[in-house]
């Protein structure tokens, strides 16, 4: 596959999640100005449980059927029946266990909201399945309308919902109805319906792939999660909104551009996964390019995080810029972790990948238990190290795979590093001036753009350069006479 053909699939799942997400951060900013921080925080509590069900819900299975070489029809439909059933399952055992996770969390006023959100579990298994098809066949374009179509409809029903005073039910009916409406678009879109056929031999085979991706899954939603379950426990439910919200801003960034990368860079990788240096050319461009693209918007974002918040969501949520600028920085590298794993999964090491996520967790719940007892700000301050650490480890087996060690990704990622830092100590002597928020953002966002076109031009950026030749590409030339 060109590198054309690769851009053109990005292009695609680029341009979904900035949709999608670009709606949810508007509707999201409407939504935080009708309800209070207790409301998402009552949500978060919820989504903290589901989070889990979903990756235990997929099994690994997504990632078994991209990566297998030969999957077909029969593998694509025993694991679909398979995850309706399993679906349907965890529903009425979650809606069974309902009284006594509102009780752990001493608000039982979140029994029927957690009933009704678990309705996103049976969802879910109607759609995984068809999601992975369309990434193994690099169908990209689809999920660009399905997504959106979700997500427009589900921010009217949000609003509306906020609006008349309907509380925490504008949000869970918000995310219901996002679900369902982006699952039946799928359905119609996408050709592939499943057979009446079922194998448990495929299945097995499958699940011998898939049982290492489940629980490295499973490892790393609990742990990313765990934070969140001990604040909501420990602490207060506007203690968590924060927390969230901090995390929702760069998460927005982040998911656009790392998304977007994981779900092509995997059947890429997969394809050529016999070809070493293939793979670890697409790794090396995965991360220059991210970093190129990323690491520029969280410096951005986290310089201008006070202004931003006090203008678009009021004084009532400033207490969650510091993690909002925490999460920033975690956020930054979070692209190498993605490429590395990515490579580890293509070449069908997933008990590698197993080794990994159980390295990284118990490192990280190492410094998550030195922490709890300090409050949510140091929890979410023991990020950065957790993840300086975890990057070291995600590279580590890809110095003797690809020959490509942490310390060459480190080197390839040095000029877009010191480049975004040069812009965000400029574009933060704006402050300096005591202008209002709304003409510090104004000169800010403009002036590090500039200085970050420019910067990446004097100075030859790679990443500037090569994102510059694919878009020419695109760009119809006049013929000479």
């Amino acid at each position: 596959m060109n590198s054309r053909t690769t851009f053109t699939n990005f292009f695609w799942r680029f341009m979904e999640r900035c949709g999608a997400q670009a709606v949810t951060f508007v509707v999201s900013i409407i939504l935080a100005r009708l309800l209070e921080p207790k409301v998402y925080g009552m949500v978060a509590l919820i989504t903290v449980i589901t989070s889990i069900l979903y990756v235990f819900l997929d099994g690994g299975f997504s990632t078994a059927l991209i990566q297998k070489k030969d999957a077909d029809d029969l593998d694509f439909s025993s694991t679909f029946y398979f995850n309706v059933v399993f679906g349907v399952v965890l529903y009425i055992l979650l809606f069974i266990c309902a009284p006594r996770i509102a009780g752990f969390y001493r608000m039982y006023e979140l029994v029927p909201v957690i009933r009704v959100l678990g309705l996103t579990l049976i969802i879910f298994s109607l759609k995984s399945v068809q999601q992975a098809y369309v990434s193994r066949h690099l169908m990209f374009k689809k999920f660009f309308f399905a997504t959106l179509g979700g997500t427009i409809g589900a921010a009217f029903i949000g609003i509306f919902m906020a609006y008349k005073g309907f509380g925490v039910w504008a949000l869970v009916l918000q995310h219901l109805f996002n679900m369902t409406a982006d699952t039946l678009i799928l359905w119609i879109m996408v050709k592939w319906k499943p057979i009446r056929a079922f194998s448990f031999s495929r299945l097995k085979k499958l699940l011998q792939f898939g049982w290492k991706m489940l629980a490295s899954g499973l490892l790393d939603v609990t742990y990313n999660n765990l934070r969140q379950l001990i604040i909501g426990r420990m602490y207060t439910a506007s203690d968590l909104a924060f927390y969230n919200k901090g995390n929702q801003f760069p998460n927005i960034l982040v998911t656009n551009i790392n998304s977007s990368i994981d779900s092509v860079l995997l059947p890429t990788m997969a394809n050529h996964h016999e070809n070493v240096s293939a793979v670890k050319s697409m790794t090396r461009r995965a991360i220059k390019t991210s970093t190129f693209l990323l690491m520029p918007m969280m410096m951005s974002l986290a310089v201008c995080a006070k202004p931003l918040i006090e203008l678009i969501l009021t004084e009532k949520w400033l207490p969650c810029v510091p993690y909002l600028r925490i999460f920033c920085f975690t956020y930054s590298f979070y692209t190498i972790h993605t490429a590395n794993l990515n490579a580890i999964k293509a070449l069908g090491r997933s008990d590698l990948f197993l080794k990994l996520e159980i390295i990284k967790k118990i490192m990280g719940f190492t410094v998550l238990a030195c922490t709890i007892w300090w409050g949510p700000l140091i929890m979410a301050y023991s990020l950065l190290l957790t993840s300086v650490l975890s990057q070291i480890i995600n590279s580590w087996p890809n110095k003797k795979l690809l020959d490509y060690s942490y310390f060459e990704q480190v080197k390839d990622m040095l000029p877009q590093i010191g480049l975004s830092c040069l812009m965000g100590a400029l574009v933060f002597c704006v402050t300096l001036f005591k202008l209002s928020d709304i003409s510090t953002l104004l000169i800010q966002m403009p002036l590090g753009l500039l200085i970050y076109v420019i910067g990446s031009k004097i100075f030859h950026i790679d990443s500037y350069e090569y994102i510059i030749s694919i878009v020419n590409q695109y760009i119809p030339r006049k013929k000479k006479s």
